[in-house]
């Protein structure tokens, strides 16, 4: 039986404000909230809440109907402090049980590509806030963007998620569908799921669109594509941004009236709705999947040149990672926050030179007038927060001695670890031991209690022996 898998993105980086070369070493604060609370505030209103209003009366309607989310731990934080309703929606949501929350990087960042240490941990993190914001565990990781490739793999298999979500890329793919679950080639028990990029932006990118020839899409068709694939094509996996929803697709388009019918029309057809746990459970991999270099889902290109294409982003890339062995080193708690704020992915994207397929320029979605503003806003921001590293921990040491110290510390590390095991175990040997010693105690005290009335007893029939005797 042929299957759906919706997923959709959350995410909001936290916006810099101007930042000068002046304040550099003066102003340690480097975020617009004007900016930061208006946006998030106004896409929340537009799009978020009305979507997930729209996905909880279709969970409440269509006991079939399962969907999922990824949203980032910069992204949480801002819905926390500006929009706490939403959580409140998201929680209702999940309450139903066909709802389910992904893994991904806290900070939306690009750590996988240089960083697996930072990668980890970050993942780590974000984990930890799903389970305290939701009471949730994610089993199935989408990456920053949905990059993947082959070295990856391994990482996620170790970290104990199940799946991983990534592009259907048709340079990879070729004559292959995205419309089955993979296996991984560097780590075969981890499953692999592919968008449909062709379904997903039909929704996302043409919906709206009058010039395009499908136009207008209505429910019924859209379900009638999906059912006309090949029958031995197990799941469609259509993966967008929430905010394709009274967002990019606008109220006025109908776009919500179309999520609301989607439902219907599968029913009719004997589509089934999976989240992608179930699809990576119930589906069993058709092969394995390689992939050498690292791809996503932006662009035509679908790889990683949409934050790494240029000099600029490059330079600034290298930069930001050359000091992130020192800042896991540090306990400061603010520096740590402005690293993971200053990961976001966003940053970089506002630096790229490219074009969409369509002719809209990355600067569309950017709040600086070019790329080299952008570049010049950041790498200030940049300067000072290393000029807050290096107060911790000097740039002038060494990488070798750096490391020397790193290692000095992950060897204490686990020498504690390995001690307090030691204590854990010498505590349960003592319980089990004082157990044992009460045990023997109380049998000890039930055996003398027992032989106190056979001793009396014997006692008193001893005495009545005499006194017969003496008779």
């Amino acid at each position: 039986m042929k299957a759906i898998c919706f997923y959709f993105q959350i995410h909001q980086p936290f916006r810099l404000k101007r930042y000068r070369f002046f304040d550099i070493g003066n102003d340690h604060y480097y975020y617009d909230d004007f900016a930061n609370d208006d946006i998030l505030t106004r896409i929340a209103q537009h799009s978020y809440m009305p979507a997930c209003e729209t996905l909880l009366h279709l969970l409440e309607t269509y006991p079939h109907f399962r969907c999922a989310f990824s949203i980032s731990g910069v992204a949480l934080e801002q819905l926390q402090q500006y929009v706490p309703e939403f959580i409140d929606l998201m929680k209702k949501l999940i309450a139903t049980g066909r709802v389910e929350i992904l893994a991904e990087t806290y900070a939306h960042s690009l750590s996988s590509l240089s960083d697996v240490e930072e990668f980890i941990s970050q993942v780590k993190v974000h984990d930890e806030m799903i389970y305290s914001v939701f009471g949730v565990k994610p089993k199935v990781l989408r990456n920053t963007e949905l990059i993947y490739f082959d070295d990856l793999a391994p990482v996620i298999l170790d970290m104990g998620y199940k799946g991983v979500i990534t592009e259907g890329a048709k340079h990879i793919l070729g004559w292959k569908s995205p419309n089955y679950v993979y296996s991984a080639a560097s780590a075969p028990k981890l499953k692999i799921l592919l968008r449909n990029a062709k379904l997903s932006d039909d929704i996302s990118r043409n919906f709206g669109n009058t010039e395009w020839d499908e136009y207008p899409l209505t429910a019924d068709k859209y379900i009638d594509w999906i059912a006309s694939t090949p029958a031995e094509e197990q799941i469609i996996n259509l993966f967008m941004n929430l905010e394709t929803f009274g967002g990019f697709q606008t109220h006025e388009t109908g776009i919500f009236q179309f999520l609301e019918a989607i439902p219907y029309f599968a029913k009719e057809r004997g589509i089934e709705f999976y989240t992608p746990t179930e699809a990576v459970t119930k589906l069993k991999p058709v092969g394995e999947l390689s992939i050498l270099h690292p791809i996503s889902w932006a662009d035509e290109a679908r790889d990683t040149s949409a934050w790494l294409g240029n000099t600029l982003q490059n330079e600034a890339f290298n930069k930001l990672y050359s000091v992130s062995e020192r800042v896991r080193l540090c306990d400061d708690r603010r520096l740590k926050q402005d690293w993971y704020y200053l990961q976001g992915a966003d940053h970089l994207f506002y630096m790229s030179t490219k074009h969409f397929a369509d002719g809209a320029a990355h600067s569309n979605f950017s709040p600086y007038e070019t790329p080299f503003q952008a570049f010049t806003n950041y790498m200030n921001v940049l300067a000072d927060f290393i000029v807050r590293v290096e107060e911790q921990y000097p740039l002038s040491i060494e990488n070798e001695e750096l490391n020397a110290l790193l290692t000095t510390i992950r060897n204490q590390e686990r020498e504690i670890e390995t001690l307090n095991k030691e204590v854990s175990s010498m505590r349960k040997n003592i319980e089990h031991y004082n157990e044992e010693h009460l045990l023997r105690e109380k049998k000890a005290e039930e055996a003398k209690a027992e032989a106190k009335p056979k001793k009396a007893a014997a006692k008193k029939c001893a005495t009545k022996k005499a006194a017969k005797k003496a008779e």
